[in-house]
């Protein structure tokens, strides 16, 4: 057994009076995918901000690399990865000597960062466009490429605050792709995703966060387990209709929750639940029997969801 990667005990982030992270604990192990889920605003920025040396903390304890980054943050980040929320890209230069810049800042010579250049263009797909200048990049290209220079100094741990947030599905589908393959070199991901599917892609261990809390951890499908039903039946009503008729679905199922013009029925066999649902009288729109996920564990543990 190898000791954590980072480890947090009663972590706070204070600004003023208001808390946006509220002593928290958890660690992250050495290869592994961790994630922070929740919405915006739950604290998973402020709490990788302070993993990332670039913000003290309030409170509390924390070691990252077995070091306290508040004091030892020059050495922590010489040691990090870092993919921000938004790509800060130089635009005027090319694909290329954007990563070249960025390794000079880490000291590496400059032949064996040609080298490795030439590996990390071939890793994010883009060895065809090491030329072009940045400015006439994809957004799913100039991800890639943000997540290629993070690679530069072969990070210990790599972090990444929202890495597809504005991608379309397939610029979001390729880039889950290149972060698999970081996964099985053995690199540890640490991450923060509003998405359900991303975090349940890419995580082998999460926590949930709301309002500067940990509301829960464990892996997507331990939680899955313990919050919710295997299935759950969707069913879309005409607007203004599901609350007035959510009292009539009550057992259908374990559990129902009504969500803006949907009635949503927790079970554990969904096809059995949809039958009962069309002979008891009621008329939905539509009904969709599908898997439980993340989404569901975060309404059920605060009832609401995660884009809210």
């Amino acid at each position: 057994m190898t000791d954590p990667l980072i480890v947090a005990r009663d972590l706070e982030k204070r600004f003023g009076h208001f808390t946006a992270v509220a002593r928290i604990d958890f660690e992250v192990l050495a290869g592994e995918a961790f994630g922070f889920l929740g919405p915006n605003g739950a604290g998973k920025s402020s709490t990788m901000r302070m993993i990332g040396a670039t913000s003290s903390r309030s409170g509390g304890d924390l070691r990252v690399l077995g070091k306290d980054p508040d004091h030892d943050g020059p050495a922590i980040r010489a040691r990090l990865g870092v993919v921000p929320q938004e790509d800060n890209l130089d635009l005027e230069l090319s694909v290329a000597d954007n990563l070249f810049v960025y390794g000079r800042y880490f000291g590496i010579g400059r032949k064996v960062l040609k080298n490795r250049i030439a590996d990390l263009l071939e890793f994010a797909r883009l060895s065809e466009r090491a030329g072009d200048r940045v400015d006439d990049l994809s957004g799913g290209m100039k991800r890639r490429l943000t997540i290629a220079r993070s690679l530069v100094n072969e990070p210990a741990l790599l972090l990444l605050d929202e890495p597809t947030t504005g991608l379309d599905p397939q610029a979001r589908h390729l880039l889950w792709d290149r972060l698999f393959d970081l996964r099985h070199q053995g690199v540890t991901l640490v991450l923060t995703t509003h998405y359900m599917e991303e975090a349940e892609q890419l995580c082998d261990r999460l926590v949930v966060m709301d309002k500067g809390r940990i509301i829960a951890h464990g892996s997507p499908r331990q939680l899955i387990e313990r919050y919710v039903t295997k299935e759950v039946v969707e069913l879309r009503f005409p607007p203004g209709q599901a609350p007035l008729i959510a009292h009539r679905a009550s057992a259908l199922a374990q559990r129902v929750e009504t969500v803006a013009d949907r009635i949503l029925l927790y079970t554990e066999d969904g096809d059995a639940t949809a039958d009962h649902v069309a002979s008891s009288g009621l008329s939905p729109a539509s009904t969709i029997v599908r898997r439980a996920g993340l989404e569901d564990v975060f309404l059920s543990l605060t009832g609401r969801h995660l884009v809210d």
